[in-house]
């Protein structure tokens, strides 16, 4: 029994070591196979750092590369401009070339031309000069005549300007007659008017307008018509006793004339008598003329004119203006 105790105790004292030396060896290898796990991470990181290195460079490489391939695609392209520049201009110059060469052939042409040319002149020369001599003497028989037409010239200027200024004075003389006769004309229309005033009575539709005498067309005739009414007959009647009252003293060299003038007012009027405003006025004036006649009055002495609607007396468009612009006119002038 303390044979199998002793026994037992050097059993488990014997196998401790060996799990030391079993755990000791598997330490070291372990620890080896870490240093060749280092050592190959490090071989490793050396190597792509090398790599990397060589790609920075061969990346730089390649840039430098480029720039180079710009420049020389910029050089290139300057080279080919100036190729086609130098091509133009060599092209420019063998037309001008060309133009010259054809210059140079119309010149020897233009001499060859102008060495006969002169040959010629040589020989019609004489013949020139002969001419000459026959033209000198033509021009000095010329100036002669022009020397004898001067004097004769001068003459009749003198004798014109002493006929300017007996024109100038029968100028004056007939403007002064003339102004005569206007303000002894003026004199006889005003004492027209101032009597036909007093005979036809204070009307607002009978008026002095300036140097005319206005009638409105409602005291002559119905609207749109031209046939005289009644009432306006009785006007006219007084009109044309007055007229003859004053003509009878109106001298004889006084060509006077009483202008009777048509106006409608700007309404357009289309029928089968009167196709426009035109017809209208002057058949209204017509009709006044026609009764001044049948009145005593002598043909020669009146004179009926149309104006249509284009000289209105008012440009409104209400009705006040439109009874303006229908009127008979009757002006006291010379013929």
């Amino acid at each position: 029994m303390a044979i199998s105790a002793r026994s037992a105790r050097r059993t488990t004292f014997d196998i401790w070591p060996g799990f030391v030396d079993a755990l000791a060896s598997l330490l070291i290898l372990i620890i080896f196979v870490l240093m060749i796990f280092i050592v190959a991470q490090f071989y490793l990181t050396d190597a792509l750092t090398g790599r990397d290195r060589a790609l920075v460079q061969l990346n730089r490489r390649i840039t430098e590369l480029s720039q180079l391939l710009s420049l020389e695609q910029k050089k290139n392209s300057g080279l080919n401009r100036s190729l086609a520049e130098i091509a133009a201009e060599l092209r420019a110059s063998l037309a001008a070339r060309d133009k010259a060469r054809a210059r140079a052939k119309a010149l020897a042409g233009a001499v060859g031309t102008s060495k006969a040319a002169l040959e010629a002149e040589k020989k019609l020369s004489a013949s020139a000069r002969s001419r000459l001599e026959i033209l000198n003497q033509q021009i000095a028989e010329l100036r002669a005549q022009l020397a004898s037409i001067q004097a004769a010239l001068e003459a009749s200027e003198k004798k014109s300007s002493d006929q300017e200024v007996k024109i100038a004075d029968l100028g004056k003389r007939l403007n002064l007659a003339l102004a005569r006769k206007v303000q002894e004309l003026n004199r006889y229309r005003s004492e027209f008017f101032g009597r036909l005033r007093a005979v036809l009575g204070e009307r607002k539709d009978i008026r002095i307008v300036g140097d005319r005498f206005v009638f409105q067309s409602e005291v002559l005739f119905a609207t749109g018509e031209a046939e005289l009414q009644e009432g306006g007959k009785v006007q006219l009647a007084k009109l044309a006793k007055t007229l003859k009252e004053i003509s009878a003293r109106v001298p004889r060299d006084i060509d006077w004339i009483l202008r009777v003038d048509g106006h409608t007012d700007k309404r357009p009027i289309h029928n089968k008598e009167f196709p426009s405003n035109w017809e209208l006025s002057q058949a209204r004036a017509l009709a006044v003329v026609r009764h001044l006649i049948a009145e005593g009055i002598p043909p020669n002495r009146v004179a009926p004119t149309g104006f249509g609607q284009f000289h209105p007396l008012d440009k409104g468009a209400g009705e006040e203006a439109l009874r303006k612009n229908r009127r008979i006119e009757l002006k006291f002038t010379q013929r």
